[in-house]
């Protein structure tokens, strides 16, 4: 255990309660896990809201999302204040700007870090553009993988950079780092009508949220892109029995067989590139009608 109280403003509690029963992982170890990752993590938080998904008990009990920062929150954590369309009043967000709010957000149970598309500075102004592609069974991974790759092949002909993320569930996460120049509603058509093009490109594919349950279809979600909402963080855990990782992937480990189970909390800390890496310096530019 890397933990020492004398390295850290954040005061422990509960360390031994188990959080991952299948694994028999305390809570002691998903903060270590955060502790490891936060050189690769913290980038991908800086300057963004943050929403947690808490699970005190478990996840073999209920969690609860949490947007305002709790009750008896240190004074050292930053806060952004603004207003809240869903909830209609204004709401105290939290910012992870460093390793103790991160390391205090674990000690939370926050299993779950997820992070909006705007930064706090900009934030009716999305600079990143996210695909959240979703499928629906008997659609397989694989399956998953052939449509990401498709997406990306399109988006190269634009000159468009991508970069991808397993969702840590059943899905792929694809963004595009952008110029603070366009509104969320530019971004979210520019994503459905990506959608509406690989719909036609294949039969599997769906563009509509009325379609995106259908079985055996995948749904390019573009509702995501809306300000306000967010993206689970690259490297958060997720509140699933086997502790998977959404994680960062160089576009060639996309290979029929890869499964996102094999990106977890053990296995995410021995990766030694970031595929991440410059994301936030790779800005462009789009043409949105």
């Amino acid at each position: 255990m890397i933990i020492m109280d004398d390295l850290t403003k954040v005061s422990f509690t509960n360390l031994d309660k188990v959080l991952y029963p299948v694994l028999e992982l305390k809570k002691s170890r998903i903060i270590e896990y955060y502790i490891r990752i936060a050189p690769l993590m913290l980038g991908s938080l800086k300057n963004r809201i943050i929403v947690m998904n808490r699970y005190p008990d478990g996840v073999d009990k209920e969690g609860f999302y949490e947007k305002d920062a709790p009750v008896g929150i240190p004074s050292w954590v930053e806060i952004f204040n603004t207003y809240s369309e869903t909830a209609r009043r204004e709401i105290d967000y939290v910012v992870c700007n460093n390793l103790d709010t991160l390391i205090w957000m674990a000690n939370l149970a926050a299993l779950e870090i997820n992070i909006t598309l705007s930064t706090i500075e900009n934030y009716d102004t999305p600079d990143l553009v996210f695909f959240d592609i979703d499928p629906e069974p008997p659609c397989s991974f694989d399956d998953v993988m052939d449509i990401a790759l498709l997406l990306k092949e399109n988006l190269d002909e634009l000159n468009l950079r991508s970069f991808v993320k397993t969702s840590g569930k059943k899905g792929l996460h694809i963004v595009l780092p952008i110029i603070n120049k366009y509104n969320f509603k530019q971004t979210r058509e520019f994503v459905h009508q990506f959608g509406k093009f690989l719909a036609r490109e294949s039969d599997i594919v769906v563009s509509e949220f009325r379609n995106s349950r259908d079985p055996g279809t995948i749904f390019i979600d573009y509702l995501q892109n809306t300000r306000g909402k967010t993206m689970i963080a690259p490297y958060s855990l997720r509140a699933q029995p086997h502790a998977p990782v959404s994680t960062p992937l160089e576009w060639k480990e996309l290979k029929k067989g890869l499964r996102p189970e094999e990106f977890n909390i053990f296995t995410v800390i021995q990766r030694k590139n970031d595929p991440w890496e410059g994301l936030m310096e790779s800005k462009q530019t789009l043409e949105v009608e």
